[in-house]
C-alpha cells in the first residue's frame, strides 16, 4: 500500500503566502464539503432547492474565505464537526433575517453538481437522525468515496489498466449485491481468467484504499484527526499497520 507521506492539510495550507497555493487549498475544501453541506441544508433546515443551492454557494464563496478558516482551531474540533456547526450557524442567520437571494444576484459561483446532489437524496432516501454530525459524516463519506473512486478510474486509465478498473468496477460496485457477477463470469465477459480476475480485485483495492487515505490526510489538520479518521472509516490503526506494527 502507497501509503500517504505527511503533508500540510488543505485547511494550513489556506494560510500559505502564496496565493496559488490557497486558491488550491479553498478549491479542495470546497470540493470535499460543498455536497454534504448541500444536503445538509436540504435534510436539516428542510430548504428548497434553490434556496439550498444559493446559501451553499453563498457558505463557501463568502463565508469560507473571510471568516470560517481563519477562526478555526484544530484543538477544539475536528473540521469537519467545525464546518458543519459553521453551516449551521450560517443558516440560522440566514433564516432570522429572513434572507431571500436571487439566483446569481452578486454572489460569485463555482461550477457545483447540485442537479446531481438533489438526485442522490431522492436516490438514497436520507433519514435526518438526532444526531446532525452523524448525517453530515454519512454524506461528506459518500462524497469522499466517489471522487477516490473517480481518482482511481483516472489513474487506472493514465497507467494502462482500464480492465482492472472495469474488473473492480463491475464487483465492488454493483448497485445491488443479489446481482453481483461471479468472478468467472466477469472473467468471461471481459476474457480474462477468474483468476486474473482474483488479482486485479486485489490490486485495484490497494490502490482504492491508498487514494482514500490520501485524500482522508489532506482533509485532515493533524496526525491525531488523520488516525481517528480513518480508524473509523477503515477501521484498525492505519499508522501502524503501514508500519508493520500489530
Amino acid at each position: 500500500m502507497a501509503f500517504p507521506g505527511t503533508r500540510l492539510s488543505v485547511v494550513a495550507r489556506t494560510r500559505s503566502g502564496d496565493e496559488e497555493t490557497r486558491r488550491i487549498a479553498y478549491a479542495a475544501i470546497i470540493e470535499a464539503y460543498w455536497k454534504p453541506a448541500y444536503k445538509h441544508l436540504r435534510m436539516k433546515w428542510s430548504l428548497d432547492p434553490d434556496t439550498a443551492a444559493d446559501l451553499t454557494q453563498e457558505f463557501f464563496t463568502s463565508t469560507l474565505e473571510k471568516d470560517i478558516v481563519e477562526r478555526y482551531d484544530p484543538e477544539r474540533s475536528r473540521f469537519r464537526t467545525y464546518l458543519r456547526l459553521c453551516l449551521d450557524g450560517f443558516a440560522s442567520n440566514a433564516r432570522k433575517a429572513e434572507r431571500r437571494l436571487k439566483r446569481g444576484g452578486g454572489i460569485t459561483t463555482v461550477p457545483l453538481d447540485f442537479e446531481t446532489a438533489e438526485g442522490e437524496i431522492g436516490r438514497h432516501e436520507p433519514v435526518v437522525s438526532a444526531d446532525a454530525d452523524d448525517v453530515f459524516y454519512r454524506e461528506w463519506v459518500r462524497s469522499l468515496l466517489e471522487r477516490s473512486v473517480a481518482d482511481l478510474r483516472r489513474h487506472a486509465g493514465d497507467s494502462g489498466r482500464p480492465v482492472m478498473f472495469e474488473v473492480f468496477s463491475r464487483y465492488d460496485l454493483a448497485d445491488d449485491e443479489r446481482a453481483r457477477p461471479t468472478y468467472a463470469d466477469i472473467g468471461r465477459e471481459l476474457g480474462i481468467t477468474a483468476a486474473t480476475v482474483t488479482n486485479h480485485l486485489a490490486a485495484m483495492r490497494r490502490q482504492f484504499r491508498a487514494i482514500v487515505l490520501e485524500r482522508l490526510r489532506e482533509l485532515s489538520s493533524s496526525d491525531e484527526e488523520f488516525e481517528a479518521e480513518a480508524a473509523k472509516l477503515l477501521g484498525g490503526r492505519p499508522l501502524d499497520q503501514a508500519r508493520g506494527k500489530r
